[in-house]
């Protein structure tokens, strides 16, 4: 355990949490850190229930409002209610709430998708799968690579909680043959041996969502206090890689409604990125990847910084900086930028603003 001041000490710290189990497994463990961190502070959760875990109903990108999973955690942060909030860093939007910023991001978890075959179809992979299988999924990333790479399969929306579609999944009466999760939630969830394969689809080398398998914590961007608190959490090579992702997202424009995605990588200082954009069919692919080398000096490490990093700093797709230089920081968020302009001079924009009238006229 790390040695703590007096003046960190805080008697109790309230932390925001959607209800569902997966959303309270990471909100425990990252509650377990700050404690082996500051064994004198106290945490209390506080849970509530999200617009996208009420409207069940409607597919993610027919509701057509960002922040569909942090509005309601934003608003108790907001009135001091909650100290702060964890979240999956891909419901995360790519701009936050005037006040709001990622105090950490913590390292990542697999970010690749798997299928978990239903009990009826075991044996069997995405490949062998009869023609007609439904495959359950509510995202259009993985929609449109699926239409792409697997046309023998049909995509069907699922919506609720990982119990409630793992439920839908068994029901022997049910349509789906498997449905497809990202593999951090499955992890944490206790579920690996539900895990039937991969998805690491050749044509779109395993392309993930922006932020997918990290944990991003948010808070007031004026308490210092948390902000410090929280620090220690942030994991350099994860924060890094997921600037760059949403820094391609902001400049794109995109969220849940239009298939965009991404994978990245960080070795020896060289950061890498591929971004793709699908229509909604996923006939049209349009894809880029670039790499720089990022200046890291000794000091972006997880020890704490020598002087308070506070002081006004600029934010970088709505993250604190913490303990990792500008220069860093600044080179992830414009390589992502790069990798957008990129896309965007193919076309991109066309195709994203053609998927969502695609989506409004169903």
């Amino acid at each position: 355990m790390s040695e703590q001041n007096d003046d960190s000490v805080v008697d109790v710290i309230k932390v925001g949490s959607r209800k569902s189990e997966l959303a309270l497994i990471q909100t425990n463990h990252v509650i377990s850190c700050l404690k082996d961190l500051y064994p004198k502070n106290k945490f209390e959760i506080v849970t509530m229930n999200t617009k996208g875990d009420k409207i069940l109903d409607i597919s993610l990108p027919k509701i057509g409002e960002k922040a569909l999973f942090t509005q309601e955690l934003e608003l108790a942060l907001e009135n001091k209610y909650v100290d702060f909030v964890v979240h999956s860093l891909k419901d995360l939007p790519t701009t936050l709430p005037l006040g709001m910023v990622l105090g950490a991001i913590m390292k990542r978890e697999d970010p690749r998708d798997a299928v978990i075959m239903s009990k009826k179809m075991k044996g069997q992979t995405l490949k062998t799968l009869p023609e007609g299988s439904v495959i359950g999924t509510s995202s259009l990333r993985r929609s449109a690579q699926l239409a792409r790479n697997m046309p023998h399969l049909k995509i069907q929306s699922i919506r609720g909680n990982l119990n409630t579609r793992l439920k839908k999944l068994d029901d022997e009466d049910g349509p789906f043959a498997a449905i497809i999760l990202a593999v951090a939630g499955i992890k944490r969830m206790g579920w690996e041996d539900r895990i039937s394969e991969y998805v690491e689809l050749t044509d779109d080398e395993g392309l993930y969502a922006v932020g997918q398998g990290a944990l991003g914590i948010e808070c007031r961007e004026a308490d210092w206090k948390i902000l410090s608190l929280l620090e220690p959490l942030t994991d350099v090579d994860t924060t890094l890689r997921c600037v760059c992702e949403r820094s391609f997202l902001k400049t794109l424009g995109g969220g849940c409604s239009a298939p965009v995605a991404v994978s990245s990588s960080l070795v020896e200082k060289n950061l890498t990125i591929t971004g793709a954009v699908w229509s909604l069919d996923g006939q049209t692919l349009i894809k880029d990847k670039m790499t720089t080398k990022l200046y890291l000096p000794d000091n972006d490490s997880n020890e704490p910084p020598k002087k308070c990093p506070y002081r006004e700093p600029r934010l970088y797709c709505s993250v604190v900086p913490g303990n990792i230089s500008d220069m860093s920081l600044l080179g992830a968020e414009k390589l992502g930028k790069a990798v957008a302009n990129s896309l965007i001079e193919k076309d991109a924009l066309k195709v994203m603003s053609k998927a969502r009238n695609e989506i409004l006229n169903s």
